[in-house]
């Protein structure tokens, strides 16, 4: 299968993913105890069980899904990208701010809420 990859971080201080290689941006990626097809239904499923996060391209074959997450008060939309990388057994992650400079720590634990979900549900660890 060959991998889609999810996009870089800006410079900007809205942005975390964990294929970047500065401390700044850095989170790590989500262990994958399982196979490809269980882990991805199980991404899915999660995803579509969280309220304001809507999946918006699913590109099943590359390993790669993006959603879009919604605040509730002003209606920012933020960009989520998932790749899954089978062989070493992880999905990566990028959560990134469309508008502003600062997030004020929403995406780091945006992420960090998607993992324990991802994992209370049998993905890793």
């Amino acid at each position: 299968m060959e991998l889609s990859r999810i996009s870089d971080c800006p410079s900007s201080p809205n942005c975390v993913s964990s294929r970047a290689t500065d401390s700044d941006h850095l989170v790590a990626p989500i262990p994958v105890k399982v196979g490809p097809d269980e882990a991805w239904e199980i991404l899915k499923r999660a995803l579509a069980a969280e309220p304001h996060l809507r999946i918006v391209e699913e590109r099943k074959d590359q390993g790669y899904l993006h959603a879009e997450a919604t605040s509730r008060v002003f209606r920012f939309v933020d960009d989520v990208e998932f790749q899954l990388d089978p062989e070493n057994k992880q999905l990566h992650v990028r959560s990134a701010a469309r508008v502003g400079y600062w997030d004020l720590g929403v995406n780091r634990r945006r992420v960090e809420h998607l993992r324990e979900v991802l994992e209370s549900q049998g993905l890793g660890r």
